[in-house]
């Protein structure tokens, strides 16, 4: 019998599990897992009663007590594994809270981030094409769940001084606004209701299909309602203050500056509970037209 026809003995020892060994420095570990998985996910929306495919960048992390040797890596996958084809924005946390109870840990993290596709049709003519945004949700499991839920929306600027001091015209350029928010216990939000509420902040939209009437309307439109990146992170702050399922948000804004060697940027951070609102959400700023358009 060669080499190849040999056959191994059968495992008469049970092989050592090092990682559960114990450790004698005694320095606990605050996050320890794997990082940078890229992964296909399948999104649920009941809004819309569809699903989207998705590549996703994970990270799954646990806490380490001081006493233990290692975590157990391939653990973090089993529990991927189990979920990848059915996610949707409200329980991925149980997502977060199996790896806690798979990996024996007294607290566990989770964040993905990845590419999400929203229909939107041209403000006149109604073209349709597909907006892309990135989305992240992060959780965390220990005594309390925690999910705070990010998207980064393209949309466009146009500055108010230009157009006060100009004979003519007015820059603009490009921006990305960044909303980031934490739910009050038992609330909802949908990607979809997030986006719509940060798209509005801007100057105007941008659209992925624009007929020559559309891009008219959306030029027109940015002149009318034209925005510092300051009035953006204020109005979309004023917008969160008045939406009552969430209790904490971080939002800022990043103007990708057409004249200057350089990017206008700002940001707010509040979290709802710690008091009275920074304005009266009842009033708030003024309210700009629908940028949907007459045709959208």
């Amino acid at each position: 019998m060669n080499d190849q026809q040999a056959v191994l003995p059968p495992q008469t020892q049970p092989m050592p599990d090092v990682q559960a060994s114990r450790d004698e420095r005694r320095i606990a570990i605050d996050k320890v897992g794997v990082k940078d998985i890229r992964y296909p996910i399948t999104l649920h929306c009941p809004v819309t009663g569809g699903s989207q495919h998705t590549v996703a960048r994970v990270n799954m992390y646990v806490g380490l007590p001081h006493h233990q040797k290692g975590t157990h890596m391939s653990r973090f996958l089993e529990v991927l594994n189990r979920h990848h084809d059915s996610l949707r924005a409200d329980r991925v946390i149980s997502v977060c809270r199996e790896m806690k109870e798979v990996l024996e840990a007294e607290e566990a993290h989770l964040e993905l981030s990845f590419p999400y596709f929203i229909d939107k049709p041209a403000p006149v003519t109604g073209s349709l094409g597909k907006i892309d945004i990135e989305v992240t949700l992060e959780c965390s499991s220990n005594a309390h769940d925690d999910v705070i839920m990010g998207i980064r929306v393209p949309a466009t600027s146009l500055c108010p001084c230009s157009k006060e001091i100009s004979a003519y015209g007015a820059h603009n350029q490009r921006c990305e606004m960044h909303a980031r928010v934490r739910l009050a216990p038992g609330q909802r939000m949908w990607i979809e209701e997030l986006f719509e509420i940060v798209e509005q902040a801007a100057s105007t939209q941008v659209f992925a299909v624009l007929k020559r009437p559309d891009e008219k309307w959306v030029t027109e439109r940015a002149f009318e309602n034209p925005k510092f990146v300051e009035d953006i992170v204020r109005d979309l702050a004023a917008a969160l203050e008045r939406e009552d399922r969430i209790v904490w948000y971080e939002v800022h804004s990043e103007n990708f500056e057409s004249i200057h060697n350089h990017n206008a940027y700002a940001c707010i951070e509040r979290d709802k509970r710690d008091g009275p609102a920074i304005i009266d959400p009842a009033e708030g700023p003024p309210r700009a037209p629908d940028d949907r358009g007459q045709g959208g």
